[in-house]
């Protein structure tokens, strides 16, 4: 939505660009400042609460994210050196998300901006993820992919192969039709015994596991989407069978359950990525989300670059999950699109591309 004739669309051009990032999609309270495209501060506050219950419960989250919002704002713009009256914009995520969290991200930002006289910018937290390849910071000078690229994008909620042709032309041309991957490592990780979110354990135990160990089912599943639901029962019942003989044999194969599951997720996921880098003839291939943070998933990204001769792109772990940083981002290139959001819009717990 291009609102550039509002009376926010004067004179930008000839003053410093400050933008104000808010993203509470989930369980993560998260803000940062970007300055004509350099991040300067990136704060995020998690919520430990949801380890107790195995999964993220939505009123706890949203009653976490009041708690913390106006402490993390109030963070990051310390961090930055930034006065609330130097804001040229407040950006935020409005979908896809819990709804109850994507609330208070929304009526903060709305009711910050209006306090200040200064537009909002709406952000889809997907779209988030894939910019964050292209957050500027003073650790490092990154290179960026160019267009067009494709994008995996692994979290616990989306499993998605993504064409880019621009900053905001984007188009899913696969996805999950049932589980995400991170969604499987989570369920599978709690069949185990290990504690939520089950990702990062299961990636730990993996790297001293035998990854060819045990033989998982994996999906046949049309053009370029996905479906993680079949490996999560399979997982489910070969353990059933396995511990109807020996009720150690969790404990004994840890390892090399984590390294065979963790090698599945990663094949099935690559294979699909790699049929469409063929099929579009594109070599400029990027990562993204939550699940981009696994080793393995790195690691064999790096691999197959070197062996079909992709240009690859991998966020820095601080990237990877739900951060304001990616957020901040997309709302300053949106910022200079004058693309900005009507007072009167609302968050979706699902939004498309």
């Amino acid at each position: 939505m291009d609102h550039g004739n509002t009376r926010f669309g004067c004179d930008r051009k000839m003053k410093s660009a400050v933008i104000l990032g808010i993203e509470s999609s989930c369980d993560d309270t998260s803000a940062a400042i970007v300055r004509d495209g350099m991040l300067l501060s990136n704060v995020i506050a998690n919520q430990q609460i949801h380890a107790a219950y195995g999964g993220v419960v939505p009123e706890l989250a949203s009653r976490a994210h009041q708690q913390n919002i106006v402490p993390v704002v109030s963070e990051a713009l310390k961090r930055a050196k930034v006065d609330k009256s130097e804001l040229s914009a407040v950006a935020f995520t409005r979908g896809p998300g819990l709804l109850g969290s994507l609330l208070v991200g929304t009526s903060f930002a709305k009711g910050l901006a209006q306090s200040l006289n200064i537009p909002i910018i709406d952000v889809n937290h997907l779209q988030g993820h894939v910019l964050a390849h292209f957050i500027n910071d003073d650790k490092q000078d990154r290179q960026k992919p160019k267009f067009p690229f494709l994008c995996l994008l692994v979290s616990g909620g989306n499993s998605q192969i993504i064409c880019v042709d621009d900053f905001f032309k984007m188009k899913i041309i696969g996805q999950t039709i049932d589980d995400a991957a991170g969604e499987a490592f989570d369920k599978c990780a709690k069949v185990m015994g290990l504690p939520y979110p089950g990702g990062p354990h299961v990636d730990k135990l993996a790297k001293t596991g035998n990854p060819t160990k045990f033989v998982f089912s994996k999906p046949n599943i049309k053009d370029y989407n996905y479906s993680f639901s079949g490996l999560k029962t399979s997982f489910l019942y070969f353990l059933r069978d396995k511990m109807a003989k020996n009720e150690n044999f969790i404990t004994e194969n840890i390892n090399d359950l984590c390294a065979s599951l963790q090698a599945t997720v990663v094949d099935i996921l690559m294979k699909k990525l790699i049929s469409a880098a063929n099929d579009l003839n594109i070599k400029e291939i990027a990562l993204a989300g939550g699940v981009s943070a696994n080793s393995a998933l790195r690691q064999t990204f790096v691999d197959y670059g070197e062996k079909l001769k992709w240009n690859v792109f991998i966020p820095p772990f601080e990237y990877t999950t739900d951060n304001a940083a990616m957020i901040a981002t997309a709302g300053y290139f949106k910022y200079l699109k004058n693309d900005f959001c009507e007072i009167t819009e609302v968050p979706f717990a699902r939004v498309e591309m």
